[in-house]
């Protein structure tokens, strides 16, 4: 992932379109349309981590609690279905569950068209 992408989640200063900010996770995905929405709260519930995670680093978990202190909402991204797989941000959600604050997300879904 490119440094400027990093930054832009970390942050949560994400510019528009989301569509394009995140265009090298979206061409990481199988062919076909998405929805990009977001940031948006998502309640930890609803929040899967993936298999393929990786290791807990409690310097950047430390790192993102502090952020999250500040008033910072940190951007992770998730592919949405019946739950939310988390893509991008396992630290960050982390971070936010050791705060006790809802994660701030950005949601990729397939594109859902009528053939009306």
């Amino acid at each position: 992932m490119s440094q400027s992408l990093r930054i832009a989640l970390a942050t949560g200063q994400l510019r528009r379109p989301l569509t394009e900010t995140l265009r090298e996770l979206l061409d990481l995905l199988v062919d076909g349309r998405y929805q990009v929405s977001g940031p948006e709260r998502l309640p930890d519930d609803d929040l899967v981590a993936t298999a393929g995670r990786p290791a807990a680093d409690e310097a950047r978990v430390a790192y993102y609690r502090t952020a999250i202190r500040s008033g910072h909402r940190p951007v992770a991204v998730v592919l949405a279905g019946a739950r939310a797989l988390i893509v991008d941000g396992h630290h960050k959600i982390a971070a936010y569950r050791a705060e006790g604050v809802t994660a701030s997300v950005v949601r990729i879904s397939e594109a859902q068209y009528s053939d009306s």
